[in-house]
């Protein structure tokens, strides 16, 4: 959705300006306080969409959630399960304080599963009518799978009427017309007098198809590819500039408080690409671009994805995402039913052009300058940057360049691996991969460990891992760093095979339920660059990565937190299965610079 409406409706019709608001923005908190009518608050709203009135007199702001239940009470009269809402709506006059209006539709259309979600729903103004586009994960049509539907309403509070029939239909993602991709989060855009949907997920891929003028249906003649499979889902296209920004949603969005949902961004002069990343690489790209733009920091937001982006009446961008509460991550009574609240922070831009969610300090956490939700109005909110960790002084004790015929006298093996599977060669430590994995209970892989520095510190590798560039499948295959404590506990970044991709993991494991949790940095390369920074921060162990393919450009990715405490050891693995090659050229510690970390500010 192309949301820039705080510019663009500016002048159009609305009220006079009310007497009784202030001209300068209010201050707000993460999550959105959202009030039920004499009956508490929403405290989950995934997936949201925003769009301010178009109507006439309208100037509020409407956002619309996937389908779940509103607070942890919302439950059946026999107390026997969850109400499901299908698509709650959502008002505000100030983007601070809103308010349940209600649910899009009562019950299921006719060509929809009676048991299937209604999820990630895009809202668009078109043809004098809002529109609202919404993924069906399941429908009753021969063959069944899911599809994008449509309904249309004269006011955001409806009523809502389905058109009937999806506007994108079940279809394969390849020659097997047995399979079905999935056809989810739709995203509207109007380019060059025509109308364009983009949708799909991890099935599948993203791609982009045409709409007719009437926006109910779709040409599959004109689909085209837009971000590989098995890697993306959730895209919000936005125009900055000169440019497209593709903001895609990448790893599990349902995972307590081990998700590590987060959000990535390609751009492109075209809205059909080819998009590309930071450092120049493509989204179709089998190792796979991407950069990490709204990502967790260490505060008690993990898992940040599925964003809409819109722009204020002061010109400010602001983007509303779902986030998880890992001190509150489950609706009650439930071990594996993942809240989604929603959030806002503004999305601000660096001098050459890329998107930060607040200047890349991350999802907020105390009060904030709101956005000027009207014409006559000004944000209070300036963009300060935040900067990167930075490695100072190295640390010659714990650090190798492997150039001698024998390892540092600091490295020691946890279950050493068989003979003539690892060694020194071409100034470079060789090990060979395993069939063996750190994962939960299977806890076989051999880790060459060494101590932790005191303090704060930053760990550095480069690794070449033999598998194929491309191709299919080598799945789990990799090779990288460790902070591990023991096979239960510990901070994993590694470059891995998935499917037909290749990508880099940053991953947690803890003894609880659900144990493991993984998030993605940027794209792997021949040779990648690994970086682990650990800050004590607010007495929390913070674990960030940052990958880089020259060594030059470091993307950022999300935070994880841990207690791994000053026993811990630094780790290189190799393992996921046997058959190919990984080379580590070296193993750097550093001290972090010490002057203040402006990038923490929770």
């Amino acid at each position: 959705m192309l949301t820039t409406v705080g510019t663009a409706s500016a002048g159009s019709p609305v009220a006079a300006q009310d007497q009784g608001d202030r001209s300068r923005s209010p201050i707000y908190t993460n999550p959105l306080n959202i009030r039920i009518p004499g009956d508490g608050k929403v405290e989950s709203c995934a997936d949201p969409s925003i769009i301010y009135g178009q109507g006439k007199g309208d100037n509020n702001w409407y956002i619309f959630c996937t389908t779940d239940p509103l607070n942890d009470s919302d439950r059946n009269s026999a107390n026997t399960d969850f109400n499901f809402h299908l698509m709650p709506v959502l008002k505000s006059h100030d983007l601070v304080n809103w308010t349940y209006l209600g649910d899009v539709f009562p019950s299921r259309p006719a060509w929809v599963n009676p048991t299937a979600g209604l999820w990630a729903p895009d809202i668009e103004f078109l043809n004098g009518k809002y529109y609202l586009y919404f993924t069906a994960s399941d429908t009753s049509l021969p063959g069944g799978g899911s599809a994008i539907g449509v309904a249309t309403a004269d006011t955001p509070a409806g009523p809502w009427t389905d058109h009937g029939a999806p506007v994108v239909e079940p279809h394969s993602p390849n020659a097997n017309p047995n399979d079905r991709r999935w056809v989810f989060d739709p995203d509207v855009i109007e380019y060059n007098g025509n109308k364009y949907i983009f949708y799909g997920s991890y099935f599948g891929g993203i791609s982009a198809r045409q709409l007719s003028a009437d926006g109910f249906t779709s040409d599959p003649a004109s689909e085209q590819a837009i971000a590989i499979d098995n890697k993306y889902e959730g895209a919000n296209l936005y125009k900055h500039g000169q440019y497209w920004y593709l903001f895609v949603s990448a790893t599990n969005c349902c995972n307590g408080p081990l998700t590590g949902y987060d959000v990535f961004v390609g751009r492109s002069v075209s809205p059909f690409g080819p998009f590309v990343d930071r450092e120049g690489i493509s989204l179709l790209a089998a190792r796979a671009g991407g950069t990490p733009v709204i990502t967790m920091n260490g505060n008690r937001w993990v898992g940040p994805g599925h964003n809409a982006v819109f722009r204020d009446f002061d010109g400010q961008d602001w983007t509303v995402y779902h986030a998880v509460n890992r001190t509150d991550p489950y609706f009650a009574s439930t071990t594996d039913f993942t809240k989604r609240p929603v959030l806002m922070d503004p999305l601000d831009w660096t001098q050459d052009g890329w998107p930060v969610l607040r200047g890349g300090f991350g999802p907020s956490d105390g009060p904030m300058p709101a956005p000027a939700a009207q014409p006559y109005q000004k944000t209070t909110y300036k963009p300060r940057f935040a900067r990167n960790d930075t490695p100072a002084s190295l640390e010659r004790a714990y650090s190798d360049d492997f150039n001698s015929n024998t390892l540092g006298p600091q490295w020691s093996w946890i279950r050493q691996p068989a003979p003539g599977t690892f060694g020194l060669e071409n100034n470079t430590f060789r090990f060979d991969t395993q069939a063996a994995d750190l994962y939960q209970d299977s806890n076989n892989a051999s880790v060459l460990t060494e101590p932790v520095p005191k303090g704060n510190y930053m760990v550095e590798t480069r690794v070449k891992l033999s598998v194929p560039a491309e191709g299919c499948c080598f799945n789990y295959v990799q090779a990288g760093l460790v902070i591990y404590k023991d096979d239960d506990n510990f901070i994993k970044m590694a470059p891995f095979s998935n499917w037909n991709t290749r990508q880099i993991e940053f991953a947690k494991e803890i003894p609880q339920f659900p144990r493991y949790g993984n998030t993605i940095v940027g794209p792997p390369g021949e040779w990648t660059y690994l970086r682990i920074a650990k800050r004590t921060v607010q007495n929390q162990e913070v674990y960030t990565p940052y990958s880089s393919v020259d060594g030059k450009i470091w993307e950022k990715g999300g935070s994880y937190t841990h207690n791994l405490g000053s026993n811990a050891k630094i780790g290189l693995v190799s393992m996921g299965g046997s058959g190919f090659t990984a080379n580590f050229d070296y193993v750097r510690v550093y001290r972090l610079d010490p002057r203040p970390n402006v990038g923490w500010d929770f």
